[in-house]
C-alpha cells in the first residue's frame, strides 16, 4: 500500500467481523472494514470507516464498498 499500511488485524465477534488496517501497530486503525450481517436488509452489511470513525462507504457488496480506495495508491506486495 505504498507505505500507507504496515500492519493489519482481523477481529471475529458473535455479531460482526472486523478487518483493521494500521500505519503502525501502536496506533488506531487508519481504515476499518466491518461486516455486520444484521444490517444486510437495511443499509448493507459492509462498512468502511476512516481513522476518525467516519463512515466512508456502506453497501451490500464488498467489491462496491472497496471502491472507496483509490487503486492507484496501492500496490500488491507478494
Amino acid at each position: 500500500m505504498a507505505g500507507e499500511a504496515r500492519d493489519y488485524a482481523i477481529g471475529m465477534h458473535k455479531d460482526h467481523a472486523i478487518f483493521a488496517i494500521y500505519r503502525r501497530h501502536a496506533e488506531n486503525p487508519t481504515w476499518r472494514i466491518e461486516k455486520q450481517p444484521h444490517l444486510a436488509n437495511m443499509q448493507g452489511q459492509y462498512v468502511v470507516y476512516g481513522q476518525a470513525g467516519q463512515v466512508l462507504r456502506r453497501g451490500r457488496e464488498l467489491q462496491q464498498v472497496l471502491r472507496v480506495f483509490d487503486r492507484k495508491r496501492f500496490t500488491i506486495v507478494k
